[in-house]
């Protein structure tokens, strides 16, 4: 009891770095970045300052920029020339994030992890993550798990490290699982988008990727931000099918989420600090209403803390410096 137990003893000065109980770090960032096919100079996307559309040729140049400062790895977007009904550019051996992957590998090489987002609503022209049935509006699930499967093959084969499928299909993981495996890629790790809120907090994502739907809306598929007892489920059923990391999306609102999936498995997970949640602090510090670093570290220490191994986050880089 006070006054014998004084707890801003452990408060001030050097002892206050030694009993902090956690610590984010490089190691815990990886950075975001699009590739665009239809560009030829970066395009700053308007509801993201500082974050760039990059031509093809240019994403190895932000890519050896992150590796500069520490930051292990890279999450890769694609915004294609071309959309059709199918998504077919997502993969074929040329489309915009072989080539990027490529681009990135054959600069860097081992030197930066590259992640591949695994989704058709880039590609497709209807802005949705699947196979469309028009007459009823329906999302279709099954016919577009090949799709998926054939689109983190064409991934892994152009050189990617890792491959991460948000699309919040059913089998999902199953079907890249085996589609990696037939084609002796075994020994690459799927990183799920296990737990993906259908959010309102991606709005200045689906800018940035012109990945709006054209009619309709994500939430068949996504999940209901009022539930969190799905979300373990979700993880437990990606678990089975081969996941080797789990995901929460977004995190600012979900850390309650984040730490019940790492209390409850016990295995590596990300968080995906989202467009929305960057571009909401970039505005606020924009305007002089907070301190942009401080509510960064603040932030993104409170993801680590809810207990996520790594956070994919448009602040990377920025962290990553102030981290120096």
């Amino acid at each position: 009891m006070f006054p014998e137990r004084r707890m801003r003893r452990l408060r001030s000065g050097k002892i206050k770095d030694l009993v902090r109980e956690t610590s984010l770090s490089v190691n815990d960032l990886v950075y975001p970045i699009f590739a665009n096919e239809t560009i030829d100079s970066p395009q700053e996307v308007a509801s993201m300052p500082g974050i760039n559309n990059l031509p093809v040729e240019m994403v190895a140049d932000e890519a050896k920029e992150a590796a500069d400062l520490g930051i292990p790895a890279i999450m890769l977007f694609g915004i294609p020339e071309k959309k059709d009904e199918q998504g077919s550019s997502a993969w074929g051996d040329d489309d915009v994030v072989q080539q990027a992957v490529r681009e990135i590998k054959n600069e860097l090489g081992k030197d930066m992890l590259v992640i591949t987002d695994v989704c058709l609503c880039e590609y497709t022209s209807h802005g949705h993550c699947g196979m469309v049935n028009f007459d009823t509006e329906e999302i279709m699930n099954d016919p577009t798990l090949p799709l998926l499967g054939k689109t983190a093959v064409s991934h892994v084969k152009a050189g990617a490290d890792m491959v991460a499928p948000s699309g919040m299909m059913d089998g999902m993981i199953s079907a890249i699982r085996s589609a990696l495996d037939n084609n002796n890629y075994h020994n690459t790790p799927i990183m799920s988008y296990a737990v993906k809120y259908s959010s309102a907090f991606y709005g200045p994502f689906r800018d940035a990727a012109g990945s709006g739907c054209c009619f309709g809306d994500r939430s068949t598929h996504q999940m209901d931000p009022a539930n969190s007892d799905e979300a373990l489920m979700e993880a437990a059923l990606d678990i089975e099918e081969g996941a080797d990391i789990i995901m929460v999306k977004p995190a600012l609102p979900y850390l309650d989420i984040i730490y019940r999936l790492k209390t409850e498995f016990e295995m590596p997970t990300a968080a995906y600090n989202v467009s929305g949640e960057y571009s909401m602090l970039k505005a606020a510090a924009q305007n002089g209403w907070l301190d942009e670093k401080q509510v960064m570290y603040e932030s993104l220490i409170s993801i680590k803390r809810a207990g996520a191994d790594m956070i994919i986050t448009y602040f990377a880089k920025e962290m990553a410096q102030m981290l120096k």
